[in-house]
């Protein structure tokens, strides 16, 4: 019998909606899948430490330019959209970060690509550092279910957060201070990259095709019968009230899931040429997210 394959996503409501056909042996002739569950933070320090563990992995965007040599961009699989960016968020409206600590959930996260961008464009002209300099320089990393109480609490100043987040802030008490997303789209006219699926390039490209092929049978086998994913998501949601459950896949699991298409490739190149302009990221190559 042909060994699984090791594949690490998150448990968030779009990754087990994507996946549950395909990881649950539904999606007919697709390679057998090892299922790890795993923060982005983990996956993406997987992904560029050649961790030969796993075969595939959910990664931020932001990561492709460290990872490209070694890992393969799926076409379907991932996570783009329109209003489904990050937010920043303060204890109260309208708060000036120069000099202030802001929590991110990881400094290879797209969200904090999209803060760097945002902040160089309105806050300081510059991107923030890591440092306890001037301007938005005090970044601290946590987790991200953690941002949002220690905003609440006074920990830090502000927060960079992600996904159901956006649902359920003002539950903590918080303003939405600024819209990575919206300030992408406005400045770009492009969907938000934010999530992709990634495949070791020595698998070969008939493996390549067979998995991309795979990830877009499980999201549509999931968009024809959601009710067979249910107790998949919800048993993963970390206790996430399902109606909150259902708003997370609305917004990110969506055309741009089944197949990036021409405006979801511009999407990605157009992120990863401005960060590399800007010095956030290594420069790609022409063909870096040419798939087989």
């Amino acid at each position: 019998m042909t060994p699984k394959l090791k594949i690490a996503y998150s448990p968030c409501p779009n990754d087990t909606f994507v996946f549950d056909a395909w990881a649950h042996g539904r999606v007919p002739g697709a390679p057998r899948l090892d299922v790890t569950f795993a923060d982005i933070d983990l996956t993406n320090g997987w992904a560029e430490g050649d961790d030969t563990a796993y075969d595939v992995l959910k990664v931020s965007y932001a990561v492709l330019p460290w990872v490209l040599d070694q890992y393969a961009l799926l076409p379907c699989g991932g996570a783009l959209g329109r209003g489904c960016g990050p937010l920043v968020l303060t204890r109260e409206p309208g708060v000036d970060l120069t000099g202030k600590t802001v929590a991110v959930p990881s400094e290879r996260s797209t969200a904090y690509l999209l803060f760097r961008l945002w902040a160089a464009d309105v806050v300081l002209g510059a991107p923030p550092r890591r440092s306890s300099g001037g301007g938005v320089g005090n970044v601290v990393v946590m987790p991200f279910h953690e941002i949002m109480p220690a905003v609440r609490d006074g920990k830090v100043d502000a927060g960079l957060v992600i996904h159901e987040a956006r649902f359920t802030y003002q539950n903590y008490g918080l303003h939405a201070l600024a819209d990575m997303g919206a300030h992408w789209e406005d400045t770009t006219g492009l969907p938000i990259p934010l999530g992709a699926i990634i495949a070791r390039r020595s698998l070969g490209p008939d493996m390549l095709r067979r998995l991309a092929d795979a990830a877009r049978a499980s999201v549509r086998m999931a968009w024809d019968d959601p009710a067979a994913s249910r107790p998949y998501v919800l048993e993963h949601a970390q206790e996430m009230d399902p109606k909150v459950a259902d708003q997370h896949i609305g917004l990110y699991v969506n055309e741009f899931t089944a197949d990036l298409g021409e405006a979801g490739y511009a999407a990605v190149r157009g992120l990863l040429t401005r960060a590399a302009a800007e010095g956030l990221v290594p420069p790609l190559g022409p063909d870096a997210l040419a798939f087989p």
